[in-house]
């Protein structure tokens, strides 16, 4: 509601700088030394078109970044421009088919040259190139040019009426990153920019000066950084790799570090943590959900590698019998209870928030073996030879169940491998270091749009209120394949010709109830006809050594959205 507010010009939701945001706290720049920053999924990249990783995602955005991004109200905020374009002050065309954005002026890079429009069309162009893959392709889906009239206007056209035109270059899965770096990097080369994929020039407050792929990542305070006094800190040393325990424990008992993210733990473990004194867990509920993706294509290993995980059916996950009693055997509050505690909630979408966009129409609170074990009964989808694993038109139920290497998630795994034997499907588990799992090299077999496996557990989320790019990752076109080098966002393969219809509807209506009521079919859509099987509404949480200030927790964007505004309590 917020976004849509925003675009037809209300001012309580409209542009702030981001001078507005800091918390006052003045001085040199550099005065408070070194940040230390925990990610037990370490980053692979710092090129978020090449990866879909939260993890690489959020460690790039100390460096490059978005014209508007989301506060950690989910007030859209203006970031490099003066004011977000409405169609109020004249920035969105009334016929909702235009967004023209004005650079600040006098923004410049790291390297001191100047950013302009040219940097934005760039950006565009490197991610809807023909020949490449871009993990973000939704964020520019209907844009049909980027015009540059001079050097701080940039005139994004779609190819009909868009109600919400902030998917270009909004937020921190759509950066803008710099044309001159990136200029031999197109199409399919762009994999292979190894300096410009490990150390993006950017605008933000941090340059990169050495970077260990799924290790460590250190930088150095941006001396152009548009904000006198800022950052705090001369220097960051982001850590990648180990577990969320651990990271826990360096923040909150030990010390050891300031911040880590995402400590998917039990509610028990961060209670204890916290007694320590040293640290304090922060929370919030965005729209995160775990949950279980089912494979609609054959990752049989005997295919080859232009057909495993792309030829399409599956063997037997495409049965609405074999999904609905996959879904209804999972006793969603005991993982609630055992896995989050207060910070999860038993969910059947995909999308449960903003709450307007979350779907009430689907239920799946209690769990039902003996239900589950009748629909696959009456379908004919049984034990024929006595060993306990049902079949399908002769095709054992075996799955191979994969995620990330997590207490929780593998807690997860156990007590859902169970469930299914319950019902004649058998399976086999697999965990994978996060920091591969969720890495984004293309010859990589474990990568999670690879998807060589037929169901896998894990969550993400979107930037910003309105769902409707969210959305885009269940359309046809957008699924991971050899030609898009595995980049791509719909990691199911899911693919409905009315889906895609409905998901253009929504691209054309303004009117807040009836997106929401057009967001609420697509979410029932994608989850009633097997693309994934939700579990848990998390919220996210983190914790911040007690001696650091200015930390926002946002769940909106980039949780490192604010760290220019970060420094040291009591110096």
């Amino acid at each position: 509601m917020r976004l849509v507010t925003a675009l037809l010009g209300a001012t309580a939701f409209c542009a702030v700088s981001t001078a507005a945001l800091a918390e006052g706290h003045e001085g040199e720049r550099g005065r408070d030394g070194e940040v230390k920053i925990i990610y037990w999924q370490a980053p692979s990249i710092l090129n978020p078109y090449l990866s879909g990783g939260t993890k690489d995602i959020e460690a790039a955005s100390l460096v490059i970044e978005p014209l508007a991004r989301y506060d950690e109200n989910g007030n859209l905020t203006a970031w490099l421009v003066d004011e977000v374009p409405t169609v109020a002050n004249g920035g969105v065309s009334e016929d909702l088919t235009q967004i023209t954005w004005k650079i600040t002026p006098g923004l410049v890079w790291s390297d001191g040259s100047a950013l302009t429009s040219a940097d934005a069309k760039f950006t565009y162009e490197y991610c809807t190139h023909p020949e490449g893959g871009c993990a973000q392709g939704t964020k520019y889906e209907g844009v049909t040019s980027v015009e540059t009239p001079d050097e701080l206007t940039v005139v994004v056209t779609f190819d009909k009426p868009t109600p919400n035109p902030y998917g270009p270059f909004v937020g921190n899965e759509a950066p803008i990153i710099q044309a001159a770096q990136f200029a031999d990097c197109l199409g399919a080369s762009a994999p292979e920019c190894t300096d410009a994929n490990f150390g993006p020039i950017g605008t933000g407050p941090f340059t990169v000066t050495d970077f260990k792929p799924n290790d460590v990542i250190t930088y150095a305070s941006n001396e152009n950084f548009r904000e006198n006094g800022k950052p705090a800190f001369a220097s960051v040393t982001f850590k990648g790799g180990g577990d969320a325990t651990a990271a826990g424990r360096a923040v909150m008992e030990t010390g050891e570090f300031d911040y880590a993210w995402n400590l998917q733990l039990a509610p028990d473990v961060i209670a204890k943590m916290k007694e320590a004194g040293k640290g304090s867990p922060v929370a919030g509920f965005g729209p995160l959900v775990e949950r279980i993706m089912l494979n609609t294509t054959n990752p049989d290993p005997a295919l080859g590698p232009d057909e495993r995980a792309v030829v399409k059916p599956h063997p037997f996950l495409g049965d609405p019998a074999v999904y609905k009693a996959m879904s209804m055997a999972i006793d969603r509050p005991l993982l609630v209870e055992i896995g989050y505690g207060d910070a999860g909630k038993v969910t059947c979408n995909w999308v449960p928030a903003p709450e307007v966009y979350a779907s009430t129409n689907l239920s799946c609170d209690t769990q039902d073996i003996a239900g589950a074990n009748k629909m696959l009964d009456d379908a004919g989808i049984v034990d024929t030879d006595g060993d306990g694993i049902r079949e399908k038109d002769g095709v054992p139920l075996s799955i191979l169940y994969q995620t990330s290497t997590n207490a929780v998630r593998q807690d997860f795994q156990a007590l859902i491998k169970q469930w299914w034997s319950e019902i004649g499907i058998e399976t086999e588990l697999r965990n994978i270091d996060a920091s591969v799992f969720f890495g984004g090299d293309p010859g990589s077999p474990d990568t999670f749009q690879k998807f060589y496996a037929d169901v896998q557990m894990y969550a993400n989320t979107f930037s910003g209120t309105d769902p409707q790019v969210y959305l885009g990752n269940g359309l046809c076109d957008k699924a991971p394949s050899p030609a898009s080098q595995w980049q791509g966002e719909n990691i199911s393969r899911f693919c409905m010709d009315e889906y895609d219809a409905l998901h253009a509807q929504l691209a054309n209506t303004a009117d807040i109830a009836e997106r929401a009521k057009i967001a609420h079919q697509l979410n029932d859509m994608i989850v009633e006809n097997g693309g994934m099987i939700p579990l848990v509404h998390r919220g996210r949480l983190s914790a911040h050594a007690n001696s650091l200030g200015g930390v926002k927790l946002n769940v909106w964007d980039s949780e490192l959205w604010n760290i220019a505004d970060w420094y040291r309590v009591g110096n």
